[in-house]
């Protein structure tokens, strides 16, 4: 018997040396002895990762060197954004101190080269382009040059695109129709490579403080008082033939300001924007 419990002993597993034993759980050892404390988890330090900054939104205005482009361009620059301009004659005649702010491209707007360079990281694109003359010019300015400039805009992957078009003034119309018939067709071809980013402006009568050569023109003693009674004679604009004629003229700060926030802001609706959404656009503020 003494024997048998001898065997017996010496044969079980001692207790000390099941306390000791660790168990690995998740990659992690535990210990069961009692006398032991277990060591601090460590954990490897992720790696760190450089993400650049969100790209800064940059603007390029076609024809930023006018009455209407260089107060887009200025409004642009209030808003903090980078602006470039693309036009025949360059850099702007204007002393004003945010002209230095600007990238003056000069070239053709017909001429695929001079858009590719323009339009690098170019995020959205106002069109102040149009003109006067005979019909074909007209047609060529305001209709082929805005199309082609679209097209490469779409091409260049811009995402959105607002065009300075014009009023409908019904049978004035006719009298210049390569200016209207120009227009009408860069609308129809925003509309079909911009149908969520294309915004046309439809602006009557433009109205602010001209510069001719060293002569400031003020527009704004005819166009403020105008554009306020005709506002009041909203109804009459609904009149045949007339009615269009009725138009209000419209301040250029409003148009400035809508068409920069119509580029940059991404849930400003696209299509087409009459003269009276101008003003009330204007009125609201932006994001």
């Amino acid at each position: 018997m003494r024997t048998l419990l001898s065997r017996l002993i010496h044969s079980t597993p001692s207790i000390s040396r099941l306390n000791t034993t660790a168990v690995s759980v998740s990659g992690r050892n535990f210990c069961t002895g009692s006398n032991k404390v277990d060591e601090p988890f460590k954990v490897e330090e992720a790696e760190t990762v450089n993400v650049p900054p969100p790209p800064t939104e940059k603007l390029l205005v076609l024809g930023g060197n006018g009455f209407v482009g260089s107060h887009i361009c200025r409004e642009a620059l209030e808003r903090g954004l980078s602006v470039a301009s693309l036009s025949r004659s360059g850099r702007s005649s204007l002393h004003d101190s945010w002209a230095g702010n600007v990238t003056w491209y000069k070239g053709n707007i017909l001429s695929t080269d001079s858009l590719k360079e323009a339009l690098n990281g170019v995020t959205a694109v106002i069109s102040c382009v149009g003109s006067f003359g005979s019909n074909s010019y007209m047609y060529k300015i305001n209709g082929t040059a805005n199309i082609n400039a679209i097209r490469a805009a779409s091409d260049q992957g811009v995402k959105r695109f607002v065009y300075i078009s014009s009023a409908d003034y019904g049978v004035v119309n006719y009298l210049v129709q390569g200016y209207y018939q120009g227009k009408k067709a860069a609308e129809t071809e925003l509309l079909s490579k911009f149908p969520y980013g294309g915004v046309i402006l439809r602006p009557g009568f433009i109205y602010g403080t001209r510069s001719v050569g060293n002569i400031k023109l003020p527009l704004g003693v005819i166009g403020s008082p105008l554009e306020t009674i005709l506002q009041v004679a909203k109804p009459l604009n609904q009149i045949p033939l007339i009615g269009p004629l009725l138009t209000p003229p419209v301040n250029v700060t409003a148009v400035a300001k809508v068409a920069v926030r119509a580029a940059t802001d991404p849930v400003f609706p696209p299509g087409i924007i009459d003269v009276f959404g101008i003003q009330r656009y204007s009125q609201r503020k932006s994001n």
